[in-house]
């Protein structure tokens, strides 16, 4: 009996990784618009009056709400709310991988077409928009940056109760940060490591 509970439990619906219940959750879309008959990738830049990475280039979307049925909702939600478009005008054309930049924060991405072609911008939110050709993107490539990570335990650290101790070799990793250089725009970031991601899915 006690097997084959864990075998039932085990069929249920299990998280995409250990910790995602409890992670910060986002969802973006991977807007495209027409412009003059060929399909672009339409960013935000972020409004200097943000508190989190003001002036940043992004997606629209963010964090899921608990009254968001689904992420690909609660990213029609934000895309409403910072482009201010009709969500029937959106019309979602598949889920991406999940990005997940580390065990407590992870990003849902979709890509949509948008079929409005003028927005109602919420100025707290972002500051402008802008687009950049599919056509382009499929003919250019980023380039990258490594910065290297070490771990930097605090003081209170229990090293007493691990193998070796203080004289634990901690492993050293290094970040992939990817850009993207179009006219006066830089792209980096999650923002860069989600369209590259997709440009490779489309080729």
């Amino acid at each position: 009996m006690f097997l084959d509970k864990i075998k039932n439990d085990l069929k249920q619906r299990q998280p995409l990784f250990i910790g995602e219940d409890t992670a910060r959750r986002y969802a973006v879309l991977i807007p495209l618009v027409q412009v003059e008959d060929e399909w672009h990738v339409l960013f935000e830049v972020r409004s200097m009056t943000m508190r989190s990475q003001p002036g940043d280039i992004s997606f629209p979307g963010g964090r899921i709400d608990p009254t968001d049925a689904s992420p690909v909702d609660a990213a029609i939600r934000e895309t409403h709310e910072e482009l201010g478009v009709d969500p029937t005008s959106i019309s979602v054309l598949g889920p991406m991988s999940v990005f997940i930049p580390s065990s407590s924060f992870i990003v849902y991405p979709f890509v949509a077409t948008i079929d409005e072609q003028t927005y109602s911008i919420n100025k707290q939110e972002v500051e402008e928009t802008f687009t950049i050709p599919v056509k382009w993107l499929l003919n250019h490539e980023p380039y990258v940056h490594y910065v290297p990570v070490q771990p930097m335990p605090p003081a209170d650290f229990p090293y007493h109760r691990i193998a070796n101790g203080n004289q634990y070799q901690w492993r050293a990793r290094k970040i992939e940060e990817w850009f993207y250089d179009y006219d006066n725009y830089t792209i980096w970031g999650l923002t860069a490591r989600i369209l590259k991601h997709f440009i490779e899915t489309i080729k």
